[in-house]
């Protein structure tokens, strides 16, 4: 075995399959997205993806399929305590007493007692009132209605904002996949302990998945290009969360923890960024 597929087995067998987000609580790193799928295809994609082996489920009130969420785990049998679920709510909630209002209505939904993570889901900087949400959110964990809180698609300008008040944000959610690495995002998160949650990390065209640099580790180690992008994700300590519906599919993005990427392979892919922003720009865009 050569000096680099060693290293590689030996992180292979390192890599742990969770984060730790605050003591006590960690999450899987990878997670099943459901958005845009409702109704039905979505309570039938979460039963089937808990049989296939996930227990971290992510949703949110925009996606308008909590209460189809909910089903879904119920259908499957789990016990709640075995499961990871996420959960974000809109900005008509920001402040104080909204996030309670919309923790509650996100609980009713989906049929729970607790959620696991509950995420302010845009910033929307011009209603200027993400602070106050936090600390909501900062409460509810302190009565134990959620386990841990966090933020998605929060630009480091935001979260210096919570950091001046006083707030340490656990882990945000943004758009992350090879084209679109968002570096200087990276680099705030690492040095401020936050951790990544990568959503879209199969890219929304999957054009660098026939990028050489996907394609060869994954004819060397006997997987498909989007094991290879996955594990990519999860072995730079990010968590993943791709969706899908297909049974096969879901089963190949768990399969991640069995091979790892050489130092070498991991900067290929790192090379595949193309500067560009994620596609919505959260200084504009919120809901």
């Amino acid at each position: 075995m050569t000096g680099t597929a060693a290293e590689a087995a030996g992180t292979a067998a390192e890599l742990g399959t969770t984060a730790e987000l605050a003591p006590g609580v960690v999450i899987p790193l990878i997670g099943l997205g459901t958005w845009p799928m409702t109704g039905g295809e979505a309570t039938d994609a979460v039963a089937r993806a808990i049989t296939n082996g996930y227990r971290h489920i992510d949703t949110a009130e925009n996606y308008d399929n909590e209460v189809a969420v909910g089903e879904g785990i119920r259908r499957s049998g789990i016990a709640r305590g075995d499961l990871f679920l996420t959960t974000k709510f809109n900005k008509q909630w920001h402040g104080g007493t909204g996030v309670r209002e919309a923790f509650g209505a996100a609980a009713r939904r989906l049929g729970t007692e607790y959620l696991d993570l509950f995420l302010i889901h845009w910033p929307n900087p011009a209603q200027g009132r993400f602070v106050e949400a936090a600390e909501g959110l900062t409460r509810l964990a302190e009565e134990g209605l959620i386990r841990c809180w966090g933020v998605s698609n929060f630009k480091p300008a935001h979260l210096w904002q919570l950091q001046a008040a006083g707030l340490e944000v656990p882990v945000n959610q943004v758009q992350m996949d090879p084209e679109h690495q968002q570096l200087d995002q990276l680099a705030f998160h690492r040095e401020h302990g936050i951790v990544t949650a990568a959503y879209s990390p199969l890219g929304r065209n999957g054009g660098f998945l026939s990028a050489p640099a996907v394609t060869g580790p994954a004819e060397a180690y006997g997987r498909t290009p989007a094991q290879v992008v996955l594990r990519w994700q999860v072995q730079s300590g990010r968590v993943a969360i791709p969706k899908s519906a297909d049974d096969r599919r879901q089963r190949e993005n768990l399969d991640v923890f069995g091979f790892a990427l050489t130092e070498g392979e991991m900067a290929g892919i790192d090379a595949l960024d193309t500067g560009a922003p994620p596609r919505l720009d959260s200084d504009e865009f919120g809901h």
